[in-house]
């Protein structure tokens, strides 16, 4: 038996401040904020793609520079993503010592673009997940809290839903987790997770 433990990347690894992404943006392409969210942030744009709607990186980044109207590079995308993002090192420790108990897999609600990236925009986390462990939803086609996207998960790595833990600052990514038999802890501090961590872990040794 091998135990999984997968953790959501924002607000849970890092403190993700979209509202500053978005200021970031407005930089970038000169398009007001509410625009910006009424041209991408929406079933057809930015959540169609954390969903696998858009098949690849350049396919994402085409389309979303198409409705804004604007060119922003992918250095630059990236760059500013990364900006809006500050590191929880005590949540890198419980990841750190998940890894120790057993794998640890990420999987956070982002797009191709993010997916490709990962190991750039969130460089901390290279030393601690193993590069294919590094996973964004669009990896499998659904987006939490879609119970989809967790039995995609189970799927790909052959798991007994007994044997894994997931973390999730949303509690409606937590409730559908659980529904499927994951054990699944809402995320509100690092010394929370790291003691659901030990909790779990002990349950099924």
């Amino acid at each position: 038996m091998t135990l999984l433990f997968v953790f959501d990347m924002d607000d849970v690894l890092y403190d993700y401040d979209w509202r500053r992404r978005m200021e970031g943006l407005v930089e970038l392409t000169g398009v007001p904020f509410a625009e910006l969210r009424r041209r991408w942030w929406h079933d057809e744009g930015e959540f169609a793609a954390e969903a696998g709607g858009f098949p690849d990186a350049d396919s994402y980044h085409r389309a979303a520079l198409a409705a804004f109207g604007a060119e922003v590079s992918v250095e630059d995308w990236i760059s500013n993503r990364r900006h809006a993002m500050t590191p929880f090192p005590d949540s890198f420790a419980a990841v750190a010592r998940a890894r120790e108990l057993g794998a640890v897999s990420l999987l956070t609600n982002n797009g191709p673009l993010v997916h490709a990236h990962l190991a750039t925009l969130a460089h901390e986390l290279v030393d601690l997940f193993e590069p294919d462990d590094l996973r964004t939803s669009s990896f499998y086609g659904a987006r939490k809290p879609d119970p989809l996207v967790f039995e995609r998960m189970l799927e790909s790595y052959r798991a007994d839903p007994r044997d894994v833990f997931f973390a999730d600052d949303l509690p409606e990514n937590v409730a559908s987790a659980a529904g499927l038999g994951i054990t699944a802890h809402h995320f509100t501090d690092p010394a929370g997770l790291r003691a659901a961590i030990e909790d779990f872990a002990a349950s099924r040794g």
